[in-house]
């Protein structure tokens, strides 16, 4: 299990524009539910880039115009006969708050409004509704994601980020039209934020550690590379001089495999942290190195918790679970324990202290 509240901290690291100040005051909240947290996220959010003003675009509009604008469409005049009610059909750009970004942010609210979260919550997003009037609504099954941020939209990263969430999270269609409160966070996305928190963790509690994910190459016997093989992309590799750390972050609903009444590991996670572990090895063969992997579950209402670590060929490769249903600065404990186990480390300014 995972506390709400956890949640929001672990999401924090997740988007580092929840440190701000406007956020902090959010972190004292005690939420009922996932969705009502994301609630209040969003609408802090929408409140701050409403006061810096929401963006506008140049959008393309084709209409009958009884006054001239932008190009005419002849052949589509002729076509739609508009002559006969004195007009013609024109193409412009318009200058308008209807943006995609504006759209999704939009059809986010009006899915929340549908959704069974506390009636502050709902009257405040009706509220931002108003600022949103000249915008449309998209379809949310459709809804492309894939947008490209620079510094004129970097402020809408985080919203949009919150706005997949949740669309991603909130939706099963009932027969009425009306959409059901499921589950947030399913385990494909709980396991996308635990692995970014882990990672945003070290990289902004120990910068003496470089943290991050990284690509390792197949070390192959003959030169020619294969376009076949997998690429192996560590969730997070903590590195400090000659020490290595590969940590493959899971969060799954069972940690082990129950086969014939006998809990075991995941026989494709230990392979595949081994198999890190191994090639980064001989990659670094030729230079003083120590490469060590981790395998970090986090914990399930299972009976067992996996917490071991065996020597491999010369490699530690340790399996370890982190408790997230516990207060937020035990938590902490248990990951600054992994980077003091491994690394030189001094931790000075928990960050729990800055959220609240």
């Amino acid at each position: 299990m995972i506390r709400v509240q956890n949640v929001y901290y672990m999401l924090t690291y997740a988007f580092q524009l929840l440190k701000q100040q406007g956020y902090k005051s959010v972190a004292a909240v005690d939420f009922p539910s996932a969705g009502d947290m994301m609630a209040t996220i969003l609408i802090k959010g929408i409140e701050k880039q409403i006061k810096r003003g929401l963006k506008k675009d140049y959008i393309s509009k084709t209409e009958a115009l009884t006054s001239l604008r932008g190009k005419i469409d002849i052949s589509e005049s002729v076509k739609k006969q508009t002559l006969q009610k004195r007009q013609m059909v024109c193409s412009y750009d318009d200058f308008s708050v209807n943006s995609y970004m504006n759209r999704i942010i939009k059809t986010t609210i009006c899915v929340l409004l549908k959704a069974n979260i506390r009636s502050e919550h709902r009257k405040s997003l009706r509220k931002l509704l108003v600022y949103f009037n000249d915008v449309e609504i998209l379809e949310i099954h459709k809804i492309n994601w894939n947008i490209r941020y620079d510094r004129n939209n970097q402020t809408y990263m985080m919203i949009i980020s919150i706005c997949r969430l949740v669309i991603k999270g909130l939706l099963q269609t009932q027969s009425d039209g009306k959409y059901k409160l499921m589950d947030f966070f399913d385990e494909d996305r709980m396991h996308r934020i635990y692995e970014k928190f882990i990672l945003e963790y070290y990289k902004r509690e120990f910068p003496e550690i470089n943290a991050r994910p990284m690509q390792i190459p197949w070390q192959l016997d003959n030169e020619e590379r294969d376009s076949l093989l997998p690429i192996m992309q560590t969730d997070i590799t903590l590195s400090q001089g000659e020490k290595i750390l590969i940590i493959d972050a899971k969060c799954y609903s069972h940690s082990t495999a129950l086969r014939y009444g006998v809990h075991k590991l995941h026989s494709a996670n230990l392979y595949q942290i081994f198999t890190y572990v191994k090639n980064k090895e001989f990659e670094l063969s030729n230079i003083p190195h120590e490469v060590s992997g981790m395998l970090l579950y986090a914990k399930t209402d299972d009976e067992i918790s996996p917490d071991s670590e065996y020597n491999m060929s010369g490699n530690k490769i340790a399996v370890r679970t982190l408790n997230l249903d516990m207060d937020f600065s035990l938590i902490q404990e248990q990951l600054d324990k992994i980077a003091a186990a491994y690394f030189s480390v001094k931790k000075e300014n928990p960050i729990l202290a800055t959220l609240k």
